[in-house]
């Protein structure tokens, strides 16, 4: 991404929890989850969730074209608590996409090792030798003849892992401007949506779930 290209959306962050430890949000497709590099990508959620929440504290991320459930932690103890729940895949994490063409089955696996694509990043690749695990579990939801509605369950936590597990599925992931270009200028954004998140909380360890419904 140039910088030239970027353009976030702008107006009021979705707030779908918030007490004494964590913060949820509902991030827009298009925003950046954390600064890039150089002054004109410094727009991002969490500098905009600084405002009202200076203490805010990152996580995890989402790409910067995927929307969906975001959460953060107010203070230290459970930003080390929640971290470790991700390094550990402890986590549930559940995606919804709209991937083109009809996918025959109705659940699967994709089981590929991903690492980054050098010459091409921010892009990854399945790499036999150097890649790290991945594993995203799916389901159809529905499906025609020119796309497909899936939820997508990762098992794993690698950068851009959703993205690259649907096009080696053959079924890339609609308006997608890295790995399905060629439909990029068809949809307004990426389909691809981060609809709930199941965790423990920092502050007693009970469940908690988080949703938020998709845009498209």
């Amino acid at each position: 991404m140039s910088a030239g290209d970027y353009d976030p959306p702008q107006g009021e962050i979705p707030v779908l929890h918030a007490d004494h430890e964590i913060l949820v949000v509902d991030k827009p497709a298009g925003l950046l989850s954390v600064p890039g590099k150089g002054p004109e990508l410094a727009d991002c959620l969490i500098e905009r969730l600084r405002v009202p929440f200076p203490e805010v504290l990152l996580v995890h991320r989402l790409d910067r074209d995927t929307s969906g459930v975001m959460i953060f932690a107010l203070t230290a103890p459970a930003q080390r608590h929640l971290g470790l729940q991700f390094e550990k895949r402890q986590t549930k994490k559940t995606y919804v996409a709209r991937v083109a063409g009809r996918v025959a089955e109705r659940e699967g696996r994709v089981d590929l090792p991903l690492c980054v694509d050098w010459p091409n990043r921010p892009r990854q690749k399945v790499d036999y030798e150097n890649g790290k695990p991945a594993v995203t579990d799916w389901k159809v939801q529905r499906a025609s003849d020119a796309e497909t509605r899936m939820r997508l369950y990762p098992q794993t936590g690698r950068s851009h892992q959703l993205r690259v597990h649907m096009l080696e599925l053959g079924h890339p992931i609609l308006g997608d401007p890295f790995y399905a270009p060629e439909t990029a200028a068809n949809y307004p954004r990426m389909m691809l949506h981060a609809e709930e998140l199941r965790l423990r909380h920092p502050d007693g360890g009970a469940g908690v779930r988080f949703r938020a419904k998709p845009p498209f």
